[in-house]
Order: structure tokens, then C-alpha cells, then sequence
């Protein structure tokens, strides 16, 4: 991975365009959800092995998290290296940890360490 770059601003439209991406995503399958004859989800709560280690760039990532329905960020570990994450549909923990680094960690390690 490349230098994180907090000043460039092409970085931080990409995060930006690619958050707002998966926060259309995630509302329509809230949507989807809500309006299904019968709910078939499995909440729970998922332990996310963090990357960032910077208070800014944890705080970006649990704030995106929590904004993006269906998904809150509820506790960060003492040792800021677990995200703890409330998802409404946990039934695959692994494909939500990979999207979660995948989809919002891994953009945002470009703008902050």
C-alpha cells in the first residue's frame, strides 16, 4: 500500500464517491430487507481486525461504518487494533469483515495512516 496522502484531494473525492457508492448499496438492501414478506437476517455483532492505526483514520472508518445502513460501529478495543461492528445481516461474518476492509478501510488508508 502507498504512502497515505491526507492533502491530496483527488484521494479524498474517491473516498468520498466510493462511501457514498456503498451507502446507496447498503440503503437499498435495508429497503430490500424491510419490505421482504419475511425477514430471513441474522444480526449480530463482529469482531474487525483493523489496519489503521491512526485516531483519525479509526474514527473516519467507524464513523462511515455507522453511517452506512445496516451496519453500526459499537466498540473499538483498548489496544485500537478491533472494531467491533452491530450489522443487521451477520449470517456471513467474513464476507462483512472483508467488506468492511475492503470497501472502507482500504480507501481510507489512502487519505490517513
Amino acid at each position: 500500500m502507498s504512502q497515505p496522502q491526507p492533502w491530496n484531494i483527488l484521494a479524498w473525492t474517491w473516498l468520498a464517491l466510493l462511501f457514498l457508492r456503498e451507502l446507496l448499496l447498503s440503503a437499498i438492501a435495508v429497503i430490500r430487507a424491510t419490505l421482504a414478506p419475511r425477514l430471513e437476517l441474522r444480526p449480530g455483532i463482529i469482531a474487525v481486525p483493523l489496519r489503521l492505526r491512526s485516531p483519525a483514520g479509526i474514527t473516519l472508518l467507524a464513523d462511515m461504518v455507522t453511517l452506512t445502513p445496516g451496519t453500526t460501529a459499537l466498540h473499538l478495543s483498548k489496544d485500537r487494533r478491533i472494531l467491533y461492528v452491530h450489522a443487521m445481516d451477520a449470517a456471513d461474518p467474513e464476507a462483512v469483515r472483508r467488506s468492511i476492509a475492503d470497501r472502507l478501510e482500504a480507501p481510507t488508508m489512502r487519505v490517513l495512516p
